[in-house]
């Protein structure tokens, strides 16, 4: 039988858990109380907009963004419908697409990121010390990526 996850990791997981979804309903919650789009449009925008003017294929902003292509494919009509992408056809294939920024786009996605900012804020810095903050960003990275935590990380977390 497999081993069991201690006390210690299963709430470490819980309030892991717990953390994300409160960020993120802080995160929607002001989002929508001012009137523009959700989280996820904000990062398929900023996706896009960092891929540069050619924009990125649909795989592309599927890895990118971890999400199911039946889903992405969705929201991408969605914010095409609202006139923050478009889809154009590639040139080396003629088949492919394009998902690329308009003007409109990059505006919705600047007049989202302050509130997203304050947000993030609000759930981290003003709940954290900078230190305490890198910490977590240290140990959050091992969980993703499998990095070790750096010594300074590490004599933090012993005090």
């Amino acid at each position: 039988m497999e081993q069991m996850p201690s006390e210690t990791v299963v709430r470490a997981w819980t309030r892991l858990m717990r953390a994300q979804r409160l960020a993120l309903a802080s995160i929607e919650g002001a989002l929508k109380a001012a009137g523009l789009p959700p989280l996820v449009w904000y990062d398929v925008l900023l996706e896009v907009e960092r891929a540069g003017p050619d924009g990125l294929r649909p795989y592309e902003l599927e890895r990118a963004m971890l999400l199911a292509q039946y889903n992405l494919s969705r929201l991408i009509d969605r914010i095409e419908a609202a006139g923050y992408v478009e889809r154009k056809l590639c040139a080396d294939d003629g088949r492919g697409q394009r998902i690329v920024m308009t003007d409109a786009g990059k505006a919705i996605r600047r007049q989202m990121w302050p509130i997203y900012a304050r947000e993030i804020e609000r759930a981290i810095g003003g709940r954290l010390s900078a230190e305490q903050a890198e910490v977590l960003g240290d140990l959050l990275g091992r969980l993703v990526d499998g990095r070790t935590v750096p010594k300074a990380a590490s004599k933090a977390l012993s005090a």
